[in-house]
């Protein structure tokens, strides 16, 4: 049994909160370049110019590459071989965002209870906390700060079994055409097939976090990322809605199994700073 302390899980959370605020994931940034590269609509291919500068701008004065900060996700895989002392994971998790969005001169949005007394917490607290037993010794944390520009556009769907898979591309590339500019596009869009009502959208929200080059490692699926790709970059919606061929950066599909009577899919739109960071102590 190894041991790892609260203090620690708080300082990781702390640096990944602050670090991916900051710094885009090298992937995503190199995509953004390519699109820019293959634009052909000259006020998108300029706006895609604009992107890069602002996030080089962020790295350089190490600012975030975006006003809205999000509300922090936390995803993390605990070994079943690890013993958290002197504290309690959760409120480790809590101190590391409050710690990170303070110190990091985050932005903090979130409100202490959503409707009837919408207080700003001045924290940033609490985190959306999604954590999974894995096997092994080791704790590996990824943050994803959320904003909700994007957020607010995203959506969830309980089809029969009946549906087809074009039936399921056409929801996806429809939630884009409804976003239009509201999610800072270009977009990155995570999607939930199967599981239950609440684990798809959880899916939907893992499939932002993957690496945008990397495809589904099931051919079926892998085709229709690139073909929902495809259709969103032909709504001419492009870079902050001024039209053009890069609507969409990247289309992440995660899948689990379901229910006899049920297909479940969700989708999670993230903009053009879709943020994550992580790190295995």
């Amino acid at each position: 049994m190894r041991e790892v302390k609260a203090d620690l899980i708080t300082q990781t959370v702390k640096e990944l909160v602050i670090k991916a605020n900051r710094i885009l994931p090298g992937d995503l940034v190199s995509c953004i370049s390519r699109c820019e590269k293959c634009e052909t609509n000259e006020t998108a291919k300029s706006i895609l110019s604009d992107l890069q500068d602002n996030i080089d701008a962020a790295i350089e004065l190490d600012i975030p590459v975006c006003q809205d900060t999000g509300m922090a996700v936390i995803f993390a895989e605990i070994g079943q071989d690890v013993h958290i002392a002197d504290g309690s994971f959760e409120n480790a998790v809590h101190e590391g965002v409050r710690q990170g969005y303070i110190d990091g001169l985050l932005r903090k949005s979130v409100v202490k209870d959503p409707l009837k007394e919408r207080v700003n917490t001045k924290d940033n607290t609490p985190a959306i906390i999604h954590t999974r037993i894995v096997d092994g010794d080791k704790i590996k944390i990824t943050a994803a700060p959320k904003g909700f520009g994007s957020e607010n556009m995203s959506a969830i769907k309980m089809f029969t079994p009946s549906a087809t898979r074009e039936d399921i591309i056409d929801f996806v590339v429809g939630c884009v055409k409804a976003a239009g500019s509201n999610p800072c596009p270009p977009v990155v869009i995570g999607v939930g097939i199967g599981g239950d009502f609440e684990y798809s959208a959880i899916l939907a929200k893992k499939a932002l976090c993957r690496n945008v080059s990397q495809r589904n490692e099931d051919d079926f699926y892998a085709e229709m990322e690139s073909e929902m790709l495809e259709k969103m970059n032909l709504l001419d919606i492009g870079p902050q809605g001024f039209g053009g061929d890069t609507t969409a950066l990247c289309v992440n599909i995660e899948t689990y199994p379901t229910h006899i009577a049920g297909l479940p899919v969700a989708v999670n739109v993230g903009c053009h700073v879709t943020r994550h960071a992580d790190k295995e102590i």
